[in-house]
């Protein structure tokens, strides 16, 4: 499989996902079968299961190996041990979907691929608080379809997980402090990643306000273009930039993005993706929704950075009070 199938226009609210499935053995001796999925903008492709060899020093088990794919080495998760599942005995049709994103390549072991699937972001529904908690906030969404159910992996926390360097981070020998402080509004479905970028950005100079998706940002953005017109003010005394993941449930980045450019007021606000599916070849749909600047995950700094030049170009002043 390759990434032809990807959704050729931004901007809709939809995505394709992959669904897959991890069979799990039970105590009984049957097995059961979970139904997964990951964004089709992720996958480079799906292949059997090729030769593996053994890593040295490996921390984690689930990290079977690495094997050899047109001359490039590619490390292979086993998923159903990452998951703590008991790995159903059969391999005769396992399969392997290698993905990009963070620009890294991962491959991952499961048990069976299904098909593709076109949805809304809005049939996707967020995980509630006890299932995140069940799940140590490795699923992102939920999609209910044909009588059962799938989830929506975090595998960008599981590829950070097993390789520390790809966590968020900040240059801190930076003085960050010496410059104005303004204000941002950063969207994002992951708690950690959201808390994690709240509290770097903070330590950039800015002001944030965190939202778990694109609904809610739009939301908020509504909130506050009706209070700039109520007070006769410019929208920039109250926000000043937004920073958008990309995949979120109910609205996408791509689709809030595309919203506030449509939007005569709010277009005036510079509008950050950053997401772990930006790459070169996929750096068109944000530039066709009419981002001003595309940024792929971890890199806090440099987002920080053209955050700032962004607000000063378009000569912005600090906040007002609110």
């Amino acid at each position: 499989m390759s990434q032809s199938n990807i959704l050729l226009e931004a901007g809709t609210n939809e995505l394709e996902i992959v669904e897959f499935y991890l069979e799990e053995s039970e105590t009984d001796g049957s097995v059961y079968k979970g139904f997964y999925g990951v964004n089709v903008a992720k996958v480079l492709e799906i292949i059997r299961l090729p030769k593996v060899t053994g890593l040295p020093e490996v921390s984690d088990k689930s990290v079977l190996g690495a094997f050899n794919l047109r001359s490039h080495i590619i490390p292979l998760v086993d998923l159903s041990l990452w998951l703590g599942k008991q790995r159903g005995a059969g391999t005769v049709d396992s399969k392997v979907i290698v993905t990009e994103f963070n620009n890294v390549t991962t491959a991952f072991l499961v048990s069976g691929v299904n098909r593709i699937h076109r949805i809304s972001w809005e049939e996707v529904e967020p995980p509630n608080a006890y299932v995140s908690s069940l799940t140590s906030n490795t699923i992102t969404g939920v999609v209910k379809m044909e009588g059962r159910i799938i989830f929506l992996l975090d595998l960008e926390r599981i590829v950070g997980a097993l390789n520390p360097h790809l966590a968020l981070r900040l240059d801190e020998a930076i003085d960050w402090k010496s410059g104005a402080r303004y204000r941002a509004l950063v969207a994002d479905d992951s708690t950690v990643i959201r808390e994690m970028l709240k509290d770097l950005l903070q330590r950039a100079n800015f002001e944030v306000e965190a939202v778990a998706n694109g609904h809610e940002a739009w939301l908020r953005l509504e909130e506050l273009r009706k209070k700039a017109e109520s007070e006769a003010k410019p929208i920039e005394s109250y926000l000043q930039c937004i920073v958008s993941d990309i995949e979120m449930p109910q609205m996408d980045g791509m689709n809030l993005c595309r919203r506030i450019k449509e939007d005569p007021v709010l277009s005036r606000l510079p509008v950050i993706l950053f997401s772990s599916i930006i790459t070169d070849k996929l750096r068109h749909k944000g530039i066709s929704v009419g981002a001003d600047d595309q940024l792929s995950k971890p890199e806090v700094t440099a987002l920080a950075q053209r955050a700032m030049t962004l607000i000063t170009d378009r000569g912005f002043g600090p906040p007002s009070a609110s």
